[in-house]
């Protein structure tokens, strides 16, 4: 009775009848001036226990900070939180501790394209980046004895991990039940459907599993659970926050609605519709389960969509309005300044430090990989402290390497050892093979259309140092077959052989002055290398090598047979390259630079025909401010020393942002300058794709020592205008291009120029 009469303040009436039937537990004595004082005081009213739950919804969640604000600007104390997805985020964080101005400082940074990116391409290893050229078609698929496999989601989660370890900081406890307020966040079991309530672990981990959109983010596995987002079991959990004594739900509803029949037009927004209407179900449930003291605040919502978390800013002005209108209900819950100060205090006072020295490095979670790679690649240094920063970047390196379908690191207390960074692994369960197709088209409009399609097969982890075979098939304008096994030689990859193999045959096609095509010949190349080679950080890679193999020039269609021009020619020499590569993104850079410089020493004392020296590179290099970009680059090859390169040493000028206007190829010679100055305007923002751009180009080159014409050593120039965009199968651009002498030319493009 006592219990029941504890929340209602007008129990005055019931005063005696409590006090006897509680005597055992409580002892009235009379004062000594009894006669002038009442013989009991009735008990002073205790507020109720108010639980906070917020509902997910993606970016939308941001108008949880904005009813958060209004809370404390009303003094409305909070006793419990759950939270599903977005809900989760806010709520753990604020549950943990974390003061409101810090929640949206941190909240702020993040955008849209975070979500789709876990790696920056700097954190990849060089030979990522080589071949990033390739317009891939598709998910990297895994090649299994009895099959093949995919992943489990298109972004691992590595990059919003953490932003969410930011948020949880101040964790000291891995039960939520010792938070500063307790907290729950909800998830998915994937295998039962059932939903699951995460009490224990950490935050960052656990708010994690609940906003794992399926077929988005992957999976989170704990306690043997394979879990997903929890809007699919409970979006908006009022019934976990009474299981946790709340006595009135606050619950913030910023779910999506569905949508309308004009809305769904493809397979994806029927798919999208199918999600809706699984959470919106379980949310009109939970909406019917509040009662008459129960608060429900839905902001409106209607400007800001899910995956726009460019817009956090705007869902927390929309959460704050809504939860100002119903100012009236929540000042019920309000209590007095010095109560509500003491309970805030108590809330955000800085946790006492944990000691953070880091006394041994360990890794665990491997099964092919050598654990000695993954700790070499552990910038973390024993005997210092733990810093946050440094470590998410491990994290992120380690992740980068394309071994890993999870990666995330704990600080543990070891008896023996002491402190301990550990780094724990997940090897992608659709590894260590690995197919990819490529394919890219491309048109002027004029009759001269091209395509090109690629299969790469990787076999990766072939033994402890992390040996890998690659395997590249391509058909269309260029046809080419390159094998190579790359063979670490130090557990820390500092030091590396190659040996590789190479058929291509790539088009050179004979034009006059006047523009008029006169032949087509396929330029036929076999090599066989071997490198010894040192990666330079993720930036870049220096080799030197022995190279042997042959020449040749076939005819397409030409009066003068290839065979006369450049009959089979052996050639043999020792190569030296150095590769530099820090741009922020290849298909369209903002910041960094490119640059990649051979020397190579034709020998006929190898076996090669002629004795020469070539030299050639390519360099790039981007900057931005807001929504403009330049990008500057160039490229030239020839002989040291003076004199021609052979025949058979060809380059080619001509075709989009190569001398825009003019034909693909249009200017070939065995000596080439060539330097080009774009500039970008972004016209959307980027997300999971790269957005939009309208762009031009200023180009000039010269090709020395052509086949044919007396001018092709002079200097040529090109211009372009073009539009260009990111889409799921490569990015397209559209262009116009004219070049001096009446050259001009339409262009279209799927797949990097």
């Amino acid at each position: 009775m006592s219990a029941l009469c504890r929340w209602v303040p007008l129990c005055a009436a019931l005063g005696a009848a409590l006090l006897m039937a509680e005597a055992s537990a409580q002892v009235v004595t009379a004062a000594p001036n009894a006669a002038a004082a009442p013989a009991s005081a009735p008990p002073a009213p205790t507020r109720p226990r108010i639980g906070l739950v917020l509902s997910g919804g993606g970016a939308r969640g941001g108008a949880h900070l904005g009813v958060l604000k209004v809370l404390e600007e009303m003094q409305v104390p909070v006793d419990v939180i759950v939270g599903t997805s977005a809900g989760s985020i806010v709520g753990s964080a604020y549950a943990s501790g974390l003061p409101l101005a810090d929640i949206d400082r941190e909240m702020s940074a993040l955008r849209t394209s975070m979500l789709f990116h876990d790696v920056d391409r700097n954190d990849k290893p060089m030979r990522d980046k080589t071949i990033e050229s390739i317009n891939y078609i598709g998910p990297e698929v895994g090649v299994k004895r009895d099959g093949i496999a995919l992943s489990k989601g298109v972004v691992a989660g590595v990059s919003i991990e953490a932003v969410l370890r930011r948020l949880t900081q101040r964790q000291r406890t891995t039960n939520f039940s010792e938070l500063p307020i307790p907290f729950r966040a909800v998830a998915t079991d994937l295998t039962t459907s059932e939903m699951v309530v995460l009490d224990h672990g950490l935050l960052a981990v656990a708010v994690r599993a609940s906003m794992a959109i399926p077929a988005g983010l992957d999976p989170v596995e704990i306690d043997g659970r394979l879990l997903v987002d929890g809007g699919l079991s409970r979006n908006l959990p009022v019934d976990v926050a009474r299981s946790l004594g709340a006595e009135v739900i606050i619950a913030v509803d910023v779910g999506t609605p569905l949508l309308t029949r004009k809305e769904i037009t493809s397979v994806l927004s029927v798919s999208d519709q199918i999600t809706r209407i699984l959470t919106n179900t379980n949310v009109a449930k939970s909406i019917s389960e509040l009662g008459p003291r129960d608060l429900l605040i839905t902001p409106d919502l209607s400007k800001v969509s899910t995956g726009d978390f460019d817009h956090l800013g705007d869902a927390a002005v929309a959460g704050e309005k809504a939860a100002r209108a119903v100012a009236v209900q929540l000042a019920r819950y309000s209590i007095a300044q010095p109560e509500y100060d003491a309970w805030h205090t108590a809330l955000v006072r800085e946790p006492a430090p944990e000691p953070s020295r880091i006394d041994a490095v360990r890794v665990t979670g491997t099964k092919l990989v050598n654990p000695e790679v993954v700790a070499a690649a552990i910038h973390s240094q024993v005997g210092v402290d733990l810093n946050t920063q440094v470590v998410d970047e491990d994290v992120k390196r380690i992740f980068a390497r394309g071994d890993f379908e999870h990666v995330s690191y704990s600080l543990v207390n070891d008896v023996s050892t002491g402190r301990v960074l550990v780094a724990d692994v997940a090897e992608k369960s659709w590894g260590p093979n690995y197919l990819r197709v490529g394919l890219s088209l491309a048109s002027d409009f004029s009759g001269d259309s091209y395509y090109s399609f690629i299969a790469s097969f990787r076999a990766t982890l072939l033994n402890s140092l992390g040996a890998e075979w690659r395997t590249d098939l391509q058909t269309g304008q260029t046809s080419r077959f390159t094998t190579e096994f790359y063979q670490p030689l130090t557990p820390a990859q500092r030091l590396f052989t190659a040996a590789r193999l190479d058929f291509v045959q790539d088009p050179f096609e004979v034009y006059d002055d006047a523009g008029v095509h006169l032949a087509s010949y396929r330029r036929a190349t076999s090599t066989i290398e071997l490198d010894l080679g040192a990666p330079l950080g993720n930036s870049g890679d220096v080799r030197i090598g022995l190279s042997r193999g042959q020449v040749s020039l076939n005819t397409d269609t030409s009066f003068v047979p290839g065979a006369l021009l450049v009959p089979k020619t052996p050639t043999a020499g020792v190569n030296a390259r150095v590769r530099v590569d820090t741009l922020d993104n290849l298909r369209f850079p903002r910041s960094g630079y490119l640059a990649d410089v051979q020397l190579y020493d034709s020998l006929q004392s190898l076996g090669a025909a002629d004795n020469y020296r070539k030299l050639s590179g390519t360099m790039a290099a981007a900057i931005a401010f807001g929504p403009h970009s330049v990008q500057v680059a160039g490229r030239g090859a020839g002989r040291v020393g003076g004199g021609q390169l052979p025949a058979y040493e060809l380059f080619s000028l001509g075709g989009f942002l190569d001398l825009s206007g003019y034909k693909n190829g249009q200017l070939v010679g065995n000596a080439l300058a060539f330097g080009r100055l774009v500039y970008n305007y972004r016209v959307s923002a980027p997300g999971l794709l790269d957005g939009a751009y309208v762009g031009v180009s200023v180009e000039a080159g010269r090709i020395g020592d052509g086949l044919t014409g007396a001018d092709r050593a002079s200097m040529h120039r090109g211009n372009s205008l073009y539009f260009a965009f990111d889409t799921p199968v490569g990015p397209v651009y559209l262009a116009y291009g004219r070049g001096d002498g009446g050259n001009q030319s339409a262009y279209f493009f799927l797949g990097r120029p």
